[in-house]
């Protein structure tokens, strides 16, 4: 008999997780179950509406459809059961109803248009009037556009989504919105259909400094399909015809998303939206074909996901100015309420970081970043953009009457469901995380993009593959990087099989560039969607494009199988160099790691025997000339170190001397971070691999610049593009590409669930594998995997630590505790005791030790140039630059090298011999 216990969770269609709708003919199901410890599904069946049941796996990841193609417009109820191992069958779930939301057929209809702009990226809106039969039961709206919407019917928007149809590869995937509005028609009366359209990313300008341009046209355009459905079955479509009507003369005058909005209330035509308004001054629009053929993407949506309140007021040197702190950096707009005589200007400025107490917009490059709203004289107005975002902390707020606590901030990205949670005993540890999801959060609106808020907001594949296994632990992202991929696959098909660095490409110059690491995220990120999403479906989707960009390589590297040609990035924004593109670890080695790494990853996908010879062989050839018999690298890098360590190309006998290597160089470094986009998502795992737990906790835990937490001493809430983007002694990186909300060395996010709780989803097994780092007394990590929660905790007890584990019901997890063989546990709670010796007191430290015992005390680097700069910031900053924290030489020898003076070195003593009290 089935336990009551035993329960259903689904099912739901395709892969996205806000609706239950099919965007494509056959719909991969999903469903999880919820049951007791020692119950086992052995199989499942599904039914759709009252037909026999099919039988399907027994654990419902992403299952292929098995009923016939889903027409267009039906709706079915489908249902799941489970069968025990015992051969009880579970009760029905509850009916999901399922609608074919994918457009009937070939979609026909013109986009609307300005005959005749006076403007380029001319904001409009369109009306028109519908006479509703009343035998209408049911209707759904598509609508694409030729940058960004908002529709509405008498004036009440048809949903809740933002920059609708989103941003994709328009040239070839153009996207397609539809909603379910039957519950805003009225049956035989009249309304309204009405869209707003502005360019957003359609229209905007690509390119850095002079060489920015519109890319994908010069206007924004907009087409409309409304279906009804009759009680006699009959369908009335309603499409782009003479009957539509458009105003230029919008209250947005111009909008843009690097730009900002310009809105002036006294070109508002009140009630245009609604019924029995004269529309007879209105101009018929221009009608013109798509892009491309519009689709319905299986995807969520952007939205509003939370509002923040009550901004802090800052002193501000400008009068009549308010300047406000949001107290977070977040990406979205601001709301406020202004009054002020016909005319005046409210004009809303935004930026990531102060400097000298005033808006430091340096980093925005050629974005304004500028929303202003000229009123009416009418009374109060409520003032906030429709069609751009902005990437801020703080905001200065000019003209009108504004009472700063009208002031809301909306929070804006797509739409994906939180899936992962850390938290541990070190407060720096969580915000460290906390930083990382914001981050994600920022730089998740459409697609993965690089920042959200210079002249740039791009698609970098480069950021989207190392980030990736982070992105999909914290969120159920598999709609949207399934989505991007594709537009990635679209871009790719006429490249042959070159990758563009970024997706969408509207760089078609720079995006040309054929750079490993990025072209990379091709094989990495399906590869990263089947282990921590049990989506094999994507695999085979993308293996031949993933094949091709192996391919290409291949071509590129030659016989020889080294990639050492053209242009690349390497491990970029390496922090030890001056110049973001020259990393210390020689870019034909990274290129040739990621060549091995990319063929291996097509071997494993099914790829085919050639891509495993092809593997070997690359691998081979990097050995050769790369490595040498005593397990040095040629290119004597951390990165270098790293990325070889953590793919697999050292042989066996020789990956402890690399390993050693990579430690000694970061030791030598401080502990201070030595590695760029590419060596910092691996270094971590490279050490832990090998044994080297204290280095590892040391890189970790550093609070020098640069490190994972220095920024956090900087007052930093997000991600930031470079390691001292904002300097320690407060004032913003000079550079032109200096971003505050970046999540590629956020990366770590992925080690902080992994490797310090100790949770990772391998498919359909968890492996529970927990670093008990020395300095933390506990650690947990929560999981919504595709079988169900999943959760390790572990907490020092004395000189033992226990852990915990919840395994989702279908999963097998492979345990690894340190202080026994590893072994296998299936579904359930789980409680081990793990035997820990508490490590022997270190020995004082002062200025009469080796180098490399300070630099291995814990948190001696950072004490040791707090001492110096207290005394002369300029000594301290000689100090950290030239320091090699390596054996057989005493720190006194090293602070004369500074010409310290004996009170100083007195000063350094005193602060080390305190560090263990």
């Amino acid at each position: 008999m089935i336990p009551l216990s035993v329960r259903l969770v689904g099912p739901r269609i395709g892969r996205r997780r806000d609706v239950s709708v099919a965007a494509e003919p056959r719909p991969p199901v999903s469903w999880t179950v919820d049951a007791p410890t020692g119950w086992r599904a052995e199989s499942a069946e599904l039914r759709l509406d009252d037909a026999e049941p099919v039988a399907v796996p027994a654990h419902g990841v992403l299952v292929p459809w098995p009923f016939a193609d889903l027409a267009a417009g039906a709706r079915h109820a489908l249902r799941v059961r489970v069968r025990g191992v015992d051969d009880e069958w579970t009760p029905w779930s509850g009916p999901v109803e399922v609608e074919a939301v994918f457009f009937p057929g070939p979609w026909t209809a013109p986009l609307l248009a300005i005959d005749g702009p006076d403007a380029e990226a001319a904001p409009f809106a369109v009306r028109r009037e519908i006479s509703v039969p009343d035998t209408v039961i049911a209707a759904r709206l598509w609508v694409t556009a030729h940058g960004v919407f908002d529709a509405a019917i008498d004036g009440i928007p048809v949903d809740d989504a933002l920059f609708a149809p989103g941003w994709t590869a328009y040239r070839r995937r153009l996207g397609l919105a539809t909603t379910d509005v039957t519950a805003l028609l009225r049956p035989g009366a009249t309304q309204v259909l009405s869209v707003r359209a502005a360019g957003g990313w359609f229209t905007e300008r690509y390119g850095f400094g002079d060489t920015a341009e519109r890319f994908y046209g010069d206007q924004a355009a907009v087409g409309a399909v409304l279906r009804l459905m009759h009680r006699d079955g009959r369908v009335e479509e309603i499409g782009s015809d003479e009957r539509w009507r458009l105003t230029r003369r919008t209250e947005i005058v111009s909008s843009g998303l690097y730009a900002g909005e310009r809105v002036d209330f006294r070109r508002a035509q009140g009630g245009w939206r609604e019924p029995g308004f004269d529309a007879s001054g209105w101009e018929a629009p221009a009608f013109i074909p798509p892009s491309s053929l519009p689709a319905v993407i299986d995807v969520e949506p952007v939205r509003r996901v939370r509002t923040l309140r009550g901004p802090r007021v800052l002193p501000s040197a400008a009068a009549g100015t308010l300047l406000l702190d949001v107290g977070e950096n977040v990406v979205g707009r601001v709301r406020l309420v202004a009054d002020g005589v016909a005319g005046s200007r409210v004009t809303v400025r935004h930026a990531e970081v102060l400097e000298d107490g005033a808006l430091n917009v340096r980093p925005l490059r050629a974005a304004a970043a500028i929303d202003e709203f000229v009123l009416d004289g009418t009374g109060p107005r409520v003032c906030g953009p429709a069609f751009t975002f902005h990437g801020f902390r703080y905001v200065e707020i000019t003209g009108g009457a504004v009472d700063p606590a009208s002031v809301e901030i909306d929070v804006l990205r797509t739409d994906l469901r939180r899936t992962g949670w850390f938290s541990c005993s070190d407060d720096r540890l969580d915000r460290l995380h906390a930083n990382i999801v914001r981050s994600f959060e920022g730089n998740a609106l459409a697609l993965p993009t690089d920042c959200p808020q210079r002249d740039e907001r791009l698609g970098w594949t480069g950021d989207a593959q190392v980030f990736a296994a982070t992105a999909m632990t914290l969120f159920d992202a598999g709609a949207f990087y399934a989505s991007w991929l594709r537009d990635l696959r679209a871009e790719q098909e006429p490249r042959g099989g070159r990758v563009p660095t970024v997706v969408p490409d509207p760089l078609p110059a720079l995006g040309d560039v054929m750079a490993a690491g990025w072209g990379d995220a091709v094989t990495i990120v399906p590869s990263v969607m089947a282990a921590r999403l049990g989506d094999e479906a994507i695999v085979a989707e993308l293996l031949p494009s993933m094949r091709a960009w192996v391919d290409a390589v291949a071509e590129a590297a030659g016989p020889g199988r080294l990639w050492e040609t053209g242009f690349q990035y390497g491990d970029w924004l390496d922090p030890t160099v001056s110049r973001p593109d020259k990393a210390k670890a020689d870019p034909g080695l990274v290129a040739t790691a990621y060549f091995f790494r990319s063929a291996d990853l097509v071997a494993r996908a099914g790829g085919g025997e050639a891509y495993a010879r092809l593997a070997e062989e690359v691998r081979a050839a990097f050995c050769e000339a790369y490595l040498t018999p005593a397990g040095r690298l040629a290119s004597d890098a951390p990165a270098a170190y790293a990325l070889a360590l953590a793919f697999g190309l050292i042989p066996a006998e020789r990956r402890q001397a690399a390993a050693d290597r990579l430690a000694f160089l970061l030791r030598a470094g401080g502990y201070r971070m030595a590695t760029g986009f590419l060596g910092t998502p691996v270094v971590l795992d490279a050490l832990l691999d090998n044994g080297h737990e204290a280095a590892a906790e040391s890189l970790l835990l550093q609070t020098m610049c640069p490190s994972w937490l220095y920024p956090l001493s900087m007052g930093a809430t997000t991600m930031w593009e470079r390691w001292d983007a904002v300097r320690p002694d407060g004032t913003v990186h000079p550079s032109g590409m200096t971003s505050l909300n970046h999540y590629a060395l956020g990366a770590v996010g992925d080690v902080l669930h992994r490797r310090v709780a100790g949770l990772t989803i391998e498919g359909d097994q968890v492996h529970v594998r927990p670093w008990f780092v020395e300095a933390l007394t506990w650690a947990e990590t929560v999981q919504d995997t595709p079988f169900g929660r999943a959760r390790v905790r572990w907490r020092r007890a004395g000189e033992a630590i226990a852990v915990t584990a919840t395994v989702p019901h279908g999963m097998l997890a492979r345990v690894e505790l340190g202080d026994r063989p590893v072994f296998e546990v299936t579904a359930g709670e789980h409680r081990w005791m793990v035997d820990a010796p508490l490590a022997p007191p270190r020995e004082p430290v002062g200025v009469d030790s080796d180098l490399a015992v300070v630099a291995d005390t814990p948190g001696a680097c950072a004490v040791v140039s707090a001492a110096l700069g207290a005394h002369d910031v300029d000594m301290q900053v000689e100090f950290d630059a030239y320091i090699r924290w390596v054996p057989g030489r005493l720190l006194r020898a090293e602070l004369a090298a500074v010409a310290a003076p004996p009170a100083v070195v007195a000063a350094v003593d005193a602060a080390l011999r305190d560090l263990d009290r």
